[in-house]
């Protein structure tokens, strides 16, 4: 097979897999906005989670800390995985491997040495650790 027809080929192969794609997602919504619910009331716009009703707003003003958190754990928690990839396959690595881990984990330290002496891990507002500063004096 020459190669120009063999790259031929494969585009047909991916363009056809791209209108399948394209072609079942129009289907699902399709179906679902035509068979699903058109009624409205009251209680279908209130949330429903694990059979309790909802008691008060939804449209709740968090602090940017509890996102900054949680991308923190995020990324912490990636570096666990490939930590323990990395626990998998330690005999394989060796020596090199194990210097490898120890120079991860301690750029993963850096970080969180870091991060703590910005005060990204301070829960509290500064008015308050001032005030508790002032009161363990």
């Amino acid at each position: 097979m020459h190669e120009p027809t063999g790259l031929i080929a494969h585009n047909w192969g991916f363009a056809i897999f791209l209108l399948g794609v394209v072609g079942l997602c129009a289907f699902m919504l399709g179906v679902s906005s035509l068979l699903g619910s058109k009624a409205w009331g009251r209680s279908k716009n209130e949330p429903f989670e694990s059979g309790m009703l909802p008691t008060g707003s939804a449209r709740l003003r968090l602090s940017a800390k509890f996102y900054l958190v949680a991308m923190l754990f995020v990324i912490f928690d990636i570096e666990a995985l490939f930590l323990f990839a990395w626990s998998v396959s330690v005999r394989e690595s060796g020596w090199t491997g194990f210097v490898e881990a120890l120079v991860f984990i301690a750029i993963l330290l850096a970080g969180l040495v870091y991060l703590w002496r910005v005060g990204a891990l301070d829960w509290a507002p500064e008015g308050r650790r001032i005030r508790q500063a002032k009161l363990k004096q």
